[in-house]
C-alpha cells in the first residue's frame, strides 16, 4: 500500500495483462486516510491510451474509491519497458463536497493549496504466462513429461485418421470407377437404340414404297383388263 498523505493507494503499481488486440483493465483503490472530505484526480501522460473511470471524485472520511483503468486494444507489441505514467492527486475539499463540486482550479498549487501528488508506472503481464518446467528427480534422471506420451498418442490418432482417410479414398475411387463404366454401359447401349431405330425406319420406308409400285401393277393390269374387255364388246 502506497501514502499519498490524504489517502493510500492499492497497489502501487498498474499491472496490465497484455494481449494483442484486446482490451486490458486493472483497478486501484483509494481510502481516505484524514477526517476531511478528500478530492481526487487521475491524470496519464498517454490519455489515448487509457479510459479512467472515474478520473475524479470525492472521497469520504474513512471511505473508499474504486478506480477502473481500461487500456485499449493494441495492435503492436509494447517494448521491454512502458513508459506510461499515472499521477494521483488528492486535496482537501470543503465538507459536505460532491463529485459536481470538483473543478481543476482545486487541483492548483498556485493558489496556495496543498496538493498531494503519487506517481505510479505502468507494467505489461503476459495474458497467458507459460506452465512451469518440472524439476528432475533426485537420481538426475531426466524429467518426466506428458509431452512425449502426448506426442505418441497424438502419432496414433493422425495414422488411425491417415488409415480411415485411405479406407474412405479407397471406396469413393470404387464408387467412380463403378459410376464411369456404368455411364460408358448406358451410352453402348443408347448408340445400339439409335442404330436400331434408324434401321427401322428404313425399313418402315423401304415397305412403304414397295407397297406402292405393287399397287401401281395391280392398277395397271386392272386398267389392261377393262380396256381389252371394252375393245371386244366394240
Amino acid at each position: 500500500m502506497s501514502m499519498g498523505d490524504f489517502i493510500s493507494i492499492h497497489p502501487s503499481e498498474l499491472k496490465f495483462p497484455f494481449e494483442l488486440r484486446r482490451q486490458s483493465s486493472c483497478s486501484m483503490q483509494l481510502t481516505n486516510r484524514t477526517e476531511k472530505y478528500v478530492a481526487f484526480k487521475v491524470k496519464t501522460t498517454n490519455p489515448k491510451k487509457y479510459c479512467v473511470r472515474p478520473n475524479s471524485g470525492i472521497v469520504l472520511p474513512g471511505s473508499s474509491c474504486n478506480v477502473s483503468v481500461t487500456m485499449q486494444a493494441q495492435k503492436e507489441a509494447p517494448p521491454d519497458q512502458c513508459r506510461d505514467k499515472f499521477l494521483v492527486q488528492s486535496v482537501i475539499a470543503p465538507d459536505g463536497s460532491t463529485n459536481k463540486d470538483i473543478t481543476p482550479e482545486m487541483f492548483n498549487k498556485e493558489d496556495g493549496r496543498v496538493v498531494k501528488e503519487f506517481k505510479m508506472r505502468v507494467i505489461y503481464i503476459p495474458a497467458n504466462p507459460p506452465s512451469p518446467v518440472p524439476e528432475g528427480s533426485e537420481e538426475g534422471t531426466p524429467p518426466r513429461s506428458s509431452s512425449l506420451e502426448n506426442g505418441i498418442q497424438n502419432f496414433e490418432e493422425v495414422s488411425r485418421s491417415l488409415e480411415d482417410t485411405k479406407e474412405k479414398s479407397s471406396e469413393a475411387w470404387s464408387a467412380i470407377s463403378k459410376l464411369t463404366d456404368e455411364k460408358a454401359s448406358a451410352l453402348q447401349q443408347n448408340q445400339r437404340l439409335r442404330q436400331e431405330l434408324e434401321m427401322m425406319r428404313k425399313d418402315i420406308s423401304k415397305s412403304r414404297s414397295g407397297g406402292f409400285s405393287l399397287m401401281f401393277v395391280v392398277l395397271i393390269g386392272l386398267l389392261g383388263v377393262l380396256i381389252g374387255y371394252v375393245v371386244k364388246r366394240a
